[in-house]
């Protein structure tokens, strides 16, 4: 008996078919203009058709240093037709760490905007073909001739590459395929109910996950995105009075301006179907107030860049109520295990490292062979995140394997600090901790022992000169070496300083 041959779509062909299907939807809009997703279907077209005049090749990579912007929606739109990778570069690394990631993607041309192109100026970055979001984008939008019809792409093409902190102190590049995002966009769409109806509002960066994969999301399911630059209160708001969102995205640090910004218009906000992310990082009373202001459950998420929203994010906090426990649902889309230290599932209520596979995941950490053995062996990608499961399908996390400080939207990794510490000539050690804030979630402390006189503020310079600003200690903390507590081994033991720490 013959097997049937069964064609899977890209991320591309599937955009298409939306323009098709509803032409003169409202697509995006960054708060000038708004296109049809005719026209916008239309633009990513002739500039997937500039690009590949341009010589662009499957496979091959284009870097983004830009703030959001609609450009760089169509330029992920455009890269997913020819299958090629836009690497999105986050604009907050220091000179050597955004160095660092644009060596390790080789791209064959930068798009940057106005505002970053004199620090992309500043880098030796080795990349000879520049282009200016703005008037160079649109030169080489209409250099090509689009076709009748673009070629199928292979959904597993590489689609971006999101950067994530390293545990050895420089970031990795994670790769996303065009079927993990379409994986993500269906998982939105199911264990959320959002779909045409609903509008997305893009204010968090475009090289961060929750921006980039429920942008796209939006415009698969054939709802309307809002491009925002940044944190933009008075458009959030304005959104929210005209618009069902699907999900508002709130996030430590950025809870209290909102709350300010949309107290006063109370009873005009059209209820979004959720609100929030990281619900472990927030206090439970601002939960409480954000869900009863706009009407909405608080998404009580776990997830990562390597993943998407799952494996984790299944489960909504009701509105209004301050909640008594913050277990976790497991998502749609994927199959979790928790393991322990020799790869074997534990039971009930045993703690264990969170597993998992599914169609959400990524391809892999780009160029780093060796991260890819560990963290994606036996055919399970391993979180380094330790949970229970409980007999009612729930989790609730322990700790983390990889010491990891959640600050607001970013992750970081104390490797990263302590690198930039030690490098210091006036430092013998040191250890970089979590601390809880109010505002952030976490913020880094770091413990330094000397070698010789050093001033806290000249050691606070140096990092300044060499750190993104969000990865900054906010304090420094001089202590003896004999001080900082070790394993057997010789180890710092970052727990016992934050037990110690007051």
């Amino acid at each position: 008996m013959a097997h049937a041959v069964i064609a899977a779509a890209s991320l591309a062909e599937l955009f298409r078919e939306r323009a098709r299907s509803q032409p003169h939807a409202p697509a995006v809009s960054d708060g000038k203009l708004t296109l049809s997703y005719s026209q916008l279907a239309a633009r990513v077209s002739q500039l997937a058709a500039g690009l590949r005049a341009a010589g662009l090749q499957p496979g091959e990579r284009i870097a983004a240093l830009s703030e959001n912007r609609l450009e760089y929606v169509e330029l992920q739109l455009a890269a997913a037709t020819l299958g090629a990778i836009v690497a999105c570069l986050n604009w907050r690394l220091a000179p050597d760490e955004q160095r660092h990631c644009i060596r390790l993607v080789e791209p064959r041309m930068i798009f940057v905007s106005p505002r970053h192109a004199q620090a992309l100026a500043g880098i030796d970055h080795g990349v000879p073909q520049l282009l200016v979001f703005g008037d160079d984008f649109e030169r080489l939008r209409r250099a090509g001739t689009a076709p009748e019809a673009w070629p199928d792409i292979d959904p597993e093409a590489g689609l971006v590459i999101l950067y994530t902190s390293g545990t050895t102190g420089l970031p990795k590049g994670a790769l996303i395929s065009q079927r993990a995002m379409l994986a993500r966009a269906m998982v939105y769409a199911s264990d959320y109910g959002i779909g045409r109806a609903h509008s997305y509002i893009a204010w968090s960066p475009l090289f961060h996950m929750a921006a980039t994969d429920h942008a796209l999301a939006t415009l698969l399911l054939g709802g309307h995105l809002h491009i925002a630059d940044g944190l933009d209160l008075e458009r959030i708001g304005a959104v929210l009075m005209r618009e069902p969102v699907g999900w508002l995205l709130a996030m430590p640090g950025v809870i209290d301006p909102l709350l300010d910004a949309l107290r006063p218009l109370a009873g005009q906000l059209m209820a979004p179907r959720m609100v929030g992310a990281m619900a472990d990082l927030v206090p439970r009373q601002q939960i409480a107030e954000l869900t009863r202001l706009v009407g909405a459950p608080y998404l009580n998420s776990f997830g990562s860049t390597e993943t998407g929203l799952p494996p984790a994010s299944a489960a909504l906090l009701a509105p209004g109520d301050v909640p008594q426990n913050l277990s976790k649902r497991i998502s749609g889309g994927c199959r979790v295990r928790l393991v322990n230290a020799e790869g074997r599932e534990v039971g009930i209520d045993e703690p264990g490292e969170m597993t998992l596979r599914g169609p959400t995941l990524f391809s892999g950490y780009w160029n780093a062979d060796a991260a890819n053995a560990h963290d994606l062996r036996g055919g399970w990608f391993h979180m380094g995140d330790v949970f229970v499961r409980h007999a009612d399908g729930s989790v609730d996390f322990v700790d983390r394997l990889k010491y990891l400080i959640k600050s607001g939207g970013e992750n970081i990794y104390p490797a990263e600090i302590e690198r930039v510490l030690l490098a210091h000539p006036a430092v013998a050690d040191g250890a970089v901790v979590r601390k809880r804030d109010a505002r952030w979630g976490e913020v880094p402390v770091a413990f330094v022992a000397l070698r010789s006189a050093l001033d806290i503020e000249a050691l606070a310079a140096w990092c300044r000169d060499r750190l993104a600003h969000y990865k900054l200690p906010r304090e420094f903390r001089i202590v003896e070496l004999d001080a900082l507590p070790r394993s057997s081994t010789g180890k710092i033991q970052r727990h016992e300083i934050e037990r110690r720490m007051v």
